[in-house]
């Protein structure tokens, strides 16, 4: 087995209900289905990246009770994904999700719990093995404590030769200005359409040319734009683009963003073009809204 690509940040628990239509206020709405998943960024991109078959481990914090160890544990398992990683907080409770799935045009509404867990921390991670990695992402979460994770990293870099370096990828989903910090973090930096919405901006490309100058010398920025595919933007200032690939039939849209990312990760780090990887996460998050859930689509 080759190195491994680590993920950071949050595991959760989804509570999936799927509704006819999006109910309406002061309404009785009986649900179609309701199912349990592991959910959170970096868990969910764990998930699509041991599908491609890259061997990979999840880092993050997880609490004590029945739908940690009986269902998220058992489940990481499922698709042999590294849990070693994994810091289990007493006395703290399981952050959970709500969604409200539209079997009409598979659009979700999340309600998230955010429990009292607390994220890892940079003395959790000193505790990392770094040989066994080529690459690790953070989803943006607790980014003070982040920045030190990656700093902590890109001194292990300097004793290595050029391509044996590990690979510092970013995502910055939330609006919280403490996240901003990360952008100069990262050699692939991740923002979200909600993020560049925040900062004004109407368009992927229009988003990439306004915060590059954030990101350092050297990354590359990207942002996925639903169904109007993904762009990148690196050194040169060319943006790159690929277009979506919807399927005939939308069907579970939570997750994509989540499967993208894993998907652009993947193709990097066995040695794609950031075209070639654009287009593959756009072709992967588009096959993965056409099912329900993360299983048969890859």
């Amino acid at each position: 087995m080759g190195k491994k690509i680590l993920c950071v940040g949050l595991v959760c628990l989804d509570i999936i209900s799927v509704v006819d239509k999006y109910p309406e206020e002061d309404t009785d709405t009986r649900c179609l289905s309701q199912r349990w998943q592991r959910g959170g960024n970096a868990s969910n991109s764990c998930t699509i990246l041991a599908q491609l078959g890259a061997p990979c481990a999840f880092m993050g914090s997880l609490a004590t009770g029945h739908m940690a160890n009986s269902f998220a544990l058992d489940n990481f398992k499922l698709y042999n994904i590294d849990i070693s990683h994994v810091i289990t907080r007493s006395e703290c409770s399981f952050p959970a999700s709500v969604v409200i799935g539209n079997k009409t045009n598979g659009s979700r509404t999340i309600l998230h719990s955010n429990s009292n867990l607390p994220d890892v921390t940079a003395q959790d991670f000193q505790k990392v093995d770094l040989s066994q990695y080529k690459w690790i992402h953070w989803e943006g979460r607790n980014a003070a404590e982040q920045v030190k994770m990656i700093q902590i990293v890109e001194e292990y870099n300097q004793t290595l030769q050029a391509d044996q370096k590990i690979t510092i990828s970013v995502e910055i989903e939330k609006t919280r200005e403490d996240l901003h910090q990360l952008f100069a973090h990262g050699d692939i930096v991740f923002v979200s359409k909600d993020l560049a919405q925040h900062f004004g901006f109407d368009s992927a490309p229009e988003t990439l040319k306004g915060l590059y100058s954030r990101v350092r010398n050297g990354a590359y920025l990207i942002c996925a734009w639903a169904e109007k595919g993904a762009d990148a933007m690196g050194p040169d200032g060319v943006v790159i683009h690929s277009d979506a690939f919807p399927p005939d039939t939308i069907v579970d849209t939570l997750g994509a963003g989540d499967t993208f990312n894993a998907s652009v990760i993947y193709a990097l780090s066995t040695g794609k073009t950031m075209q070639e990887a654009l287009t593959f996460g756009c072709q992967i998050a588009g096959r993965k809204c056409g099912v329900q859930g993360f299983d048969g689509f890859i």
